[in-house]
């Protein structure tokens, strides 16, 4: 009993340790890789504790705590910078915005930057040097303590979560995205229940984004973007590129769609919210309703009153291309919304007044 008590007691004196170095205003630098206790009474180090259970308390650190306690020493660095410790991070903030577009850019910015012997103009011209500055102005002796360190490179640090996750936290990684309503809070009401394509990158101080929109060659900027309004890219397809749709045969009455739309050849395609609907011929009541069986597929777009031009549209079940002209614009590939999450997602933008 008295060994256990012995070991309870050492154990509350480490952890205390611990979070008086996580929660202090200011965290000392640790010259040597010992540290003697606050109370002068005994000698300890802070990576005395058992992995499995400093692991257990930097999973509780916010993304903020971990970046502070990379900065105490070396060893601490290299376990806080870990991936198992910012995934979490990663997708509890960002994983409703981001998604395999936004990765795969990443990585091709940090392949595009593995220049041999390149370190000091690759630390110049990377916009990811903020993880770098970010210790130099935290801890500007940090140099001296890091001799022997040659071998960390900053291909290293820039290719993990963390780094990721601090460039689109101060706005320094531009995102493939899609917008919902683009423009609409500015006056553009034509853009109802749409969704375009986008560069997007993070306003930390309104926590809200800035887009930019490419038409023509020409890009349109558009601020203080909510993030419900963002979303993944929902497809691989390119926005100038057709969507080869492989749902056709399976759409009926009362599906909930997305389709592509431009106004002109050379514009990109947005993505445009519907439902299926019936055909002239069906009564509608679901019993009788063949609509199904038909080689034509009708569209409605109900935000647009009856009449209206937008109101209805209409695609071959068996061989869909683009179809339109100038004047109607151009109708391009298609997308059935099987989960709720997406539907309901549309349902948020629905607008109250009825559009011509």
């Amino acid at each position: 009993m008295a060994m256990c008590k012995q070991v309870l007691d050492c154990k509350r004196r480490k952890f205390g340790f611990l979070e008086k170095i996580i929660l202090s205003a200011s965290i000392k630098r640790i010259t040597s890789s010992r540290v003697e206790n606050l109370e002068g009474k005994l000698e300890i180090t802070l990576l005395d504790l058992p992995d499995l259970a400093l692991e257990c308390i930097l999973e509780k650190l916010s993304p903020s705590g971990l970046c502070s306690m990379a900065g105490v020493c070396k060893n601490l660095r290299e376990k806080c910078r870990n991936d198992h410790f910012w995934k979490k991070h990663m997708n509890q903030k960002w994983g409703t915005v981001i998604g395999d577009a936004a990765y795969n850019k990443w990585q091709c910015q940090i392949d595009s930057r593995k220049a041999p012997n390149d370190l000091h103009s690759t630390m110049h011209k990377s916009p990811f040097r903020v993880f770098s500055c970010f210790f130099d102005n935290l801890f500007p002796n940090r140099s001296k303590m890091e001799e022997g360190d040659g071998k960390l490179t900053i291909s290293k640090q820039e290719n993990s979560i963390m780094s990721c996750y601090l460039a689109l936290e101060t706005g320094k990684f531009w995102f493939p995205v899609q917008v919902y309503n683009r423009e609409v809070q500015n006056g553009h009401i034509g853009f109802m229940l749409s969704c375009y394509d986008a560069q997007a990158c993070y306003d930390s101080k309104a926590d809200n984004f800035v887009a930019s929109y490419s038409a023509q060659g020409r890009r349109t900027i558009e601020e203080n973007i909510e993030w419900n309004r963002l979303r993944p890219p929902a497809v691989d397809t390119p926005a100038n590129v057709l969507h080869i749709s492989g749902c056709s045969e399976d759409l009926k009455p009362d599906d909930h769609i997305e389709i592509q739309w431009r106004k002109k050849k050379e514009f990109p395609y947005g993505w445009w919210y519907g439902v299926v609907g019936h055909l002239e011929s069906c009564n509608g009541h679901e019993v009788n309703c063949l609509c199904h069986m038909s080689d034509t597929v009708i569209l409605e777009f109900k935000q647009y009153i009856p009449g209206s031009q937008w109101r209805r549209t209409t695609i071959n079940r068996k061989n869909h291309r683009e179809v339109g002209n100038d004047g109607d614009g151009y109708y391009g590939g298609i997308r059935k919304l099987y989960k709720k999450e997406e539907i309901e997602a549309w349902k948020h933008f629905w607008t109250n007044c009825i559009l011509e």
